[in-house]
């Protein structure tokens, strides 16, 4: 038997692949209103995210207040993509208003005119890959180096700030890259735009499969982080849990897809409810959904709401291997490659991963006054919108299981139970999933503004903590030692000391 499953009315009006290109559109829309905002806020955006190839230097942290130059290329940035999200938005939308003109919302004519969307989704795929200066070229460009770092990142190398921001965004394209799949079978000769494809078989799995690729990418950017030499903290690993744990979620889902379909012909009612995979389904969305949520306050924003109380505060010791990694940064301080460059100055300052800090007293002097309950010492934001946004968070996290589940997109949409279309029941729920994949671009947006925010507030508070080992190691690295306010060179036959009040 064929799972058949109607979308129609709401795919003659606006047909899957349709919202596809929205959401990516909207992607785009997000991303430069980040750079925006970032920027306007008076956060070094460019700086935190490793824009700017000339600051490579040890200490060139990104400001909590923007300089002039920064600024310049901050703004040129979201110009540039704002450029870009226009570009593509008049041209999609004048794809959809000629698919409306030409189907006339008749049912019909909707399958007539399916190579409109068709031909719109090439000229996306064909305008992201064009090689010449037009479309903001140097835009796309870092955008495909960017994917191409993602998934063929060298092992030795510790992961960029940018690559992180860039895969946890497509993890909330995941739902989206398994729809681009399902769009290209219903342009197949024997497809519709008011149908969705069978999934018998094999066939059953290229969904999930494909929406596990931005967990797989995340996943193994959290184990090259663990595996460093260099790594001394188990955050890598704890964090490539979180993303592993997304795994079970989207496969037990497409699962019950089966299950569910024998339960129809057996009972003639579509529901798994009572079947044992819907409870370890349960418990898998559970554990996921709850512990992304901890994941995003306690690290990624660097709240101290829900973190165990006896860590707080904590400073960690210095990390091994700093002098290093200092002479081996100036061999790429000068690059200009944005690919090119040395990787993030986290690791050359931790040589940990990118969550595995908490701040101390001594990091910021000037803070060591009480702060909000449950947020940090310094913020860069209203402290009242923190809670606003730690709620909404979960919010939308608990809708993860919808997003991340094919059975329930499927069992939203009308359903024929023995194989004809005239059988089933019909419930209006693919503009409801539709909005939910808008709402988990929406929390994805606010995400990155507190994610960035933290790097910020993290590095400045590193530099500031662990400036005075690191000098003191560059010392001794040049057989200098530090003894009261003088500098003594050790080497050689007879000690130099060098008076610093003598040299003023």
């Amino acid at each position: 038997m064929e799972d058949v499953h109607i979308e129609a009315p709401f795919a003659v009006e606006f047909p899957l692949p349709f919202r596809v290109l929205l959401l990516g559109g909207l992607g785009i829309l997000c991303w430069a209103t980040n750079l925006h905002g970032l920027n306007l806020l008076g956060i070094d955006v460019a700086g935190a995210l490793e824009l700017r190839p000339q600051d490579a230097g040890f200490l060139s942290s990104p400001r909590l207040t923007v300089p002039p130059r920064t600024q310049g290329d901050a703004r040129a940035l979201a110009r540039a993509v704002y450029r870009l999200f226009f570009a593509y938005g008049t041209s999609m939308a004048a794809a959809w208003l000629l698919f409306r003109i030409c189907t006339r919302d008749l049912q019909e004519y909707v399958d007539w005119y399916k190579f409109i969307p068709a031909v719109s989704m090439l000229c996306v795929v064909m305008g992201a890959i064009f090689p010449f200066g037009v479309l903001q070229s140097h835009v796309r460009d870092q955008f495909l180096l960017a994917i191409r770092r993602c998934c063929s990142s060298p092992t030795s190398m510790p992961t960029y700030f940018s690559d992180i921001i860039l895969a946890d965004i497509m993890t909330s394209f995941a739902k989206v890259i398994g729809d681009i799949w399902l769009s290209v079978r219903m342009f197949w000769p024997g497809g519709s735009l008011l149908v969705f494809p069978s999934q018998d078989g094999w066939q059953g799995m290229i969904v999930p499969v494909l929406m596990s690729i931005p967990y797989l990418i995340r996943f193994r950017q959290c184990v090259i982080d663990y595996m460093l030499p260099t790594n001394t903290s188990k955050r890598p690993m704890w964090n490539a849990l979180k993303y592993a744990s997304s795994f079970p979620v989207i496969f037990l889902s497409a699962a019950q897809r089966t299950v569910a379909n024998d339960i129809a012909i057996e009972k003639g009612v579509f529901d798994v409810g009572e079947h044992p995979l819907f409870r370890l389904w349960l418990l898998s969305v559970a554990i996921n959904s709850l512990y992304s949520f901890w994941w995003d306050v306690t690290n990624d924003w660097g709240l101290e709401l829900l973190r165990p109380k006896a860590k707080i505060g904590v400073r960690h010791a210095p990390r091994q291997l700093v002098l290093p990694t200092l002479h081996t940064q100036e061999t790429v301080a000068g690059t200009s490659s944005l690919h090119t460059r040395s990787p993030s100055q986290r690791h050359r300052i931790l040589n940990g991963d990118a969550t595995d800090y908490t701040p101390s007293s001594r990091a910021l002097p000037e803070k060591n006054s009480s702060h909000p309950w449950g947020l940090r010492h310094t913020l860069l934001f209203p402290a009242i919108v923190y809670p606003f946004v730690i709620f909404l968070n979960l919010v939308l996290r608990l809708t993860w299981s919808v997003k991340l589940s094919s059975h329930l997109h499927h069992a939203s949409s009308s359903t024929s139970l023995g194989g004809d279309s005239d059988s089933g029941f019909y419930v209006p729920g693919a503009a409801v999933i539709f909005w939910i994949e808008v709402a988990e671009l929406f929390r994805r947006w606010i995400w990155v503004f507190f994610r960035v925010e933290w790097e910020c507030v993290k590095r400045r508070e590193q530099e500031q903590e662990f400036a005075p080992e690191i000098n003191d190691l560059e010392l001794e690295g040049l057989g200098l030692d530090v003894q009261g306010g003088s500098l003594q060179h050790s080497s050689g036959s007879g000690d130099v000391v060098f008076d610093e009040k003598a040299t003023e």
